[in-house]
């Protein structure tokens, strides 16, 4: 059987607001004990609101969560 997958696919068009970070901690979370991996995915889609900023701000506040 596969390990299972859990992703976290915020869009970078904002900071994380404290909804976004519960999400992401509980599937890392929910991946660690099923012995799965965690993905991180930047739904960037939107091109006139998604910016590079953003994006390394979500980086960053992922980073500094653990």
């Amino acid at each position: 059987m596969s390990r299972p997958v859990f992703r976290f696919a915020p869009s970078p068009n904002g900071r994380l607001h404290l909804g976004h970070a519960f999400s992401a901690m509980l599937n890392h979370a929910m991946a660690q004990d099923a012995g799965g991996s965690f993905l991180l995915r930047m739904e960037d889609i939107d091109i006139i609101r998604c910016t590079p900023e953003f994006e390394r701000a979500i980086l960053d506040d992922l980073a500094w969560l653990g």
